[in-house]
């Protein structure tokens, strides 16, 4: 699928990003990957952490707020992977016509410029916290979700496609619990604060969301919502596995913060299909043509299945806890 092609990453200088980018470069054969984003320093940093592949790489300065410059940087691009995202839900709340700015009306840049630009394909990163939203940040991105499953509709005789993977926090990224748990740890902390005893996480690494972006890539129609299945971990386990015996001190659940994350609804189990290492949400819309745009291989889930990561069937134990988080 990569082989010769054109690849733009909105966000590219982010965690899943440069994940991303370099697996491509590495194992893929792309013609050319081209990172978008507003930060000139970030670029910077990344161009010299990928100068063996200078060859390959271009780097756009530009917002996806600006529907000119999405335009201007989507003329010949075959594919694209849409990362960026206002996604720390503390500032969403307090900034959200900023959120809806580059949630919203970025996606809807990004899908007028992929089908006015013939781009072949793109794939949208979502969030657990677009099902059922409690935040800002969580309804921006289930307005995304919607806008870029049905732009299928708007493609006409284009090629584009339009689809969705959705995940929740990536262990290890900048604003997860292990990075804040591991300063403390290292700082001598002998308590970790932890919001509610009762809170439980899905666990996926950006190697992991980087397959599964790559698999949406490679056999998605248009459409659909990919959805890992990775395992679910109680907080406090995570905090006894990164500092045995520490007291644990329950401070409160924040503001726009769940107790458990969600990525598929009951609602969704009519049209949701489960195959060997994931789900997919197929669109229930009338331009749906199943026998052209289904996957083989998968079987309806139960009418009253949903996917919460505290009614997950695999939680990790603290002794995997204790290994996985110290990869990351």
């Amino acid at each position: 699928m990569f082989s010769d092609k054109t690849i733009l990453v909105t966000g590219g200088t982010g965690s899943f990003g440069k994940v991303f980018t370099r697996y491509i470069l590495e194992n893929c054969n792309p013609k050319k990957v081209i990172i978008y984003s507003r930060d000139e320093y970030k670029q910077y940093v990344m161009q010299e952490e990928f100068s063996s592949f200078s060859g390959r790489m271009r780097f756009f300065i530009g917002d996806v707020r600006d529907r000119e410059r999405m335009y201007r940087a989507l003329d010949g691009v075959d594919v694209v992977v849409h990362a960026a995202a206002l996604k720390q839900v503390p500032a969403a709340e307090y900034n959200p016509l900023e959120a809806i700015k580059t949630n919203i009306y970025g996606a809807q840049n990004i899908i007028d410029a992929a089908i006015d630009r013939n781009v072949d394909k793109v794939i949208a990163l979502s969030t657990d916290k677009a099902v059922h939203p409690v935040n800002l940040y969580g309804a921006t991105k289930l307005v995304s979700d919607k806008l870029f499953t049905s732009a299928n509709a708007y493609s006409g005789s284009k090629r584009t496609t339009f689809s969705v993977v959705r995940y929740g926090n990536v262990a290890g990224s900048r604003g997860s619990v292990i990075p804040f748990f591991r300063r403390l740890v290292d700082s001598g902390a002998r308590e970790l604060p932890i919001t509610d005893f009762r809170m439980t996480r899905f666990w996926i690494t950006l190697e992991q969301g980087v397959q599964m972006v790559i698999r949406a890539i490679n056999e998605s129609k248009g459409g659909e919502i990919y959805v890992a299945k990775i395992p679910s971990f109680r907080v406090t386990d995570l905090a006894e596995a990164m500092l045995p015996e520490a007291e644990q001190k329950e401070i409160g659940i924040r503001e726009g913060e769940k107790l458990h994350e969600e990525m598929i609804t009951m609602e969704d189990s009519r049209t949701t299909y489960e195959y060997d290492n994931y789900f997919i949400i197929y669109p229930n819309f009338n331009w749906w043509d199943n026998a052209k745009h289904f996957t083989p291989g998968g079987a309806l889930v139960d009418p009253e299945f949903h996917y919460k990561s505290d009614t997950n069937e695999h939680f990790l134990t603290i002794e995997e806890l204790r290994s996985w988080s110290g990869r990351v």
